[in-house]
């Protein structure tokens, strides 16, 4: 991922039928089960957890009962269906019964004559309509009675009218009302010569595990209700244990789970009654390592490349997987694109989100998408930082909460440099460069930035746990990094205060304001102030302003400011005030840092001059900066 993607679209939530998780095994197996005369009536489940995949095989299944060339004489009436989206005014068993009636009545339409006599299955299918409109008229009733409310006339007869244009409808016949009898009745209309044509009529069933228990139910029951009639086929994609958990409002098990002793094999009721509905389940496995960093890479690919383009390396993803290949060969699999890129991106992110996300596609998606967003933040907040960095970021923030809360803990207390050195230490990672001493000794500052010091109350080594060494492992490093401003974004976002534990609350916003990007805030602490502090107050600000300026670089200058009026105030704090300043790690001084601090007075003078014996090469403007403040004695 380059910088260029700061900017590019976000990854839809919504389920696709570009097949990137070799999903068709799954879907023509539950074709192949459909489709099987031997299993004539017959619902399939294809069940797994939120965001696994579901309803993206249910499109693949639809696309591969759609007609294939050269065509035949046989249909496969495919109808889809979600009870999640169901009008709660009107019965789940109601709706779903006439979703189908309805179908069959589209498919019946292109076999009759235009101006022929209406069929006698056009006339069963009126019948039918009757019994589901009337069931409807009984559910108003029965809901508007409750807010003692009845329903107008008009609400009931709309309901139960015949269907306009029913010639052969007796006139003196009432409507036929219940579904008593719509099994019988169905049967006789799908066994008509007009729908003779129809092999199969599948209802793929969408988002049950979503649904109240009520719902839940009531679908399930017109399942069953369908199951006698020859040629219907159900697929229900979801979670059957939360399925099962739906049922068993309905279904308590009178032994509160406890297995009979004499029971070997002992189910519930709410399980035994899905499973009497739900022949066979085929569950949708979670993403192995190889699939997830396959995903990431054809999900990257898809942002870029045609479906045309993209086609290639999908099957190519299905070679490897076949043949126990490496992703690395995919490249060398398909020629014409440069996917360096995403191929390193996915190597990087793959081992820790397999973990974390549990293999799930949807879960992956929005880690992507919340990286992308995050990016997008950052950068029209001026934080400018590797796509790289910022990923490895999200990573802490989003997958381990605990390690991310200890690190902005760091930041708080002013010990996020010095603690983030040590990590990498540990991690293993090489420094970048002259390790950040947390408090060196002016009397020893040749040797000050040559080896790491504890911090000041730091009597052991830190330790740190294993989700935060295994974070730091991962690429990039952050050694070299400002890390603070990023850390205060993720903060406000998650809406985490950083306040610094060590410092008193009286002294919280002096700090603040000190700190403050704005002049005038900075002016908001008056010299009153500062000589209203205190000596105890004073070392406390000063410690604390000086890990700020080592460790933010963005507060450095305000800090450095801070430290010279406090110390002006307060001569006994120049010593301290000095030992932070000095473990300012020279190659990230700022020019204006330079030139804030008055060069007549003695002990700074001697940070300038330490500064100045620092300088890395190649960091020319740091160096005249120097030059030119220890040269004129320039103060602000």
């Amino acid at each position: 991922m380059g910088k260029s993607n700061m900017s590019a679209q976000l990854w839809s939530d919504e389920p696709t039928r570009l097949d990137l998780l070799s999903f068709d095994a799954v879907a023509k197996t539950v074709v192949q089960a459909v489709l099987d005369d031997a299993l004539d009536p017959v619902t399939v489940g294809v069940s797994g957890a939120w965001g696994s995949g579901k309803t993206t095989v249910l499109r693949l299944i639809e696309d591969e009962l759609a007609p294939k060339p050269p065509a035949t004489d046989t249909t496969i009436l495919v109808i889809s269906t979600d009870p999640w989206r169901y009008d709660p005014g009107v019965g789940a068993k109601e709706t779903l019964i006439g979703e189908v009636l309805s179908a069959v009545a589209a498919e019946l339409a292109k076999k009759e004559q235009p101006e022929g006599r209406i069929s006698r299955a056009r006339t069963m299918l009126t019948k039918l309509r009757q019994r589901v409109d009337w069931a409807k008229a009984l559910q108003v009733a029965a809901k508007t009675s409750l807010t003692l409310q009845l329903p107008s006339v008009d609400d009931l007869t709309s309901l139960i009218n015949t269907e306009p244009g029913n010639d052969d409808a007796d006139a003196g016949d009432p409507p036929s009302r219940g579904l008593g009898e719509f099994r019988s009745e169905f049967r006789t209309l799908m066994e008509s010569a007009e729908l003779s044509h129809l092999r199969r009529v599948v209802v793929l069933v969408d988002d049950l595990d979503r649904c109240l228990p009520g719902t839940v139910v009531d679908t399930l029951e017109t399942i069953r209700l369908f199951l006698a009639v020859p040629k219907m086929a159900f697929v229900v994609a979801a979670d059957e244990h939360r399925v099962a958990d739906a049922l068993r409002a309905r279904f308590p098990d009178p032994g509160s789970g406890q297995q009979a002793a004499q029971e070997r094999y002992f189910e519930e009721p709410a399980s035994l009654y899905l499973h009497k509905i739900v022949q066979t389940t085929v569950p949708l496995p979670t993403l192995s390592r190889f699939d997830t960093e396959a995903f990431l890479v054809l999900l990257q690919l898809s942002q870029r490349l045609t479906v045309e383009e993209l086609t290639p390396y999908i099957e190519a993803c299905v070679h490897l997987r076949l043949e126990k290949g490496l992703l690395d060969d995919l490249a060398e699999a398909v020629n014409g694109n440069d996917i360096f890129a995403e191929m390193a991106f996915a190597s990087r992110m793959t081992p820790i989100l397999y973990e974390k996300l549990q293999g799930s596609p949807r879960r992956i998606k929005r880690f992507l998408n919340d990286l992308r967003v995050r990016q997008s933040v950052a950068g029209y907040r001026g934080i400018e930082l590797e796509p790289d960095i910022v990923a490895k970021l999200m990573v802490l923030e989003k997958l381990l909460p605990n390690a991310f809360a200890t690190v902005l803990g760091w930041l708080a207390r002013g010990e996020l440099r010095s603690r983030m050195a040590k990590l990498e230490t540990t991690a293993g990672r090489p420094a970048p460069g002259p390790p950040i001493a947390a408090d060196p000794d002016p009397d020893d500052a040749a040797s000050s930035e040559q080896q790491p010091t504890p911090d000041e109350g730091e009597s052991e080594p830190v330790a740190f746990d294993d989700d935060l060494i295994r974070w730091a492992k991962l690429p990039p490093d952050l050694g070299p990094v400002d890390l603070a401003p990023y850390l205060y974004l993720a903060a406000a976002f998650t809406g985490e205060q950083l306040l610094d534990a060590g410092l008193p609350g009286r002294l919280r916003d002096i700090a603040a304001n000190l700190l403050s990007s704005v002049r005038f805030d900075q002016r908001r602490v008056t010299e009153a102030d500062i000589t209203a502090l205190g000596e105890d107050d004073a070392a406390s600000l000063v410690e604390y302003l000086g890990r700020a300026g080592r460790d933010r670089p963005t507060e450095q200058t305000a800090a450095v400011r801070s430290l010279v009026r406090i110390t002006t105030a307060y001569p006994a704090s120049a010593e301290r005030a000095t030992r932070l300043l000095q473990s300012i790690p020279a190659r990230e001084l700022q020019p204006a840092t330079i030139l804030v601090l008055p060069s007549a007075v003695p002990v700074f003078r001697g940070v300038l001059e330490h500064w100045k014996s620092h300088v890395p090469a190649g960091q020319d403007q740091i160096g005249r900066t120097l030059d030119h403040a220890l040269g004129t004695g320039s103060s602000r």
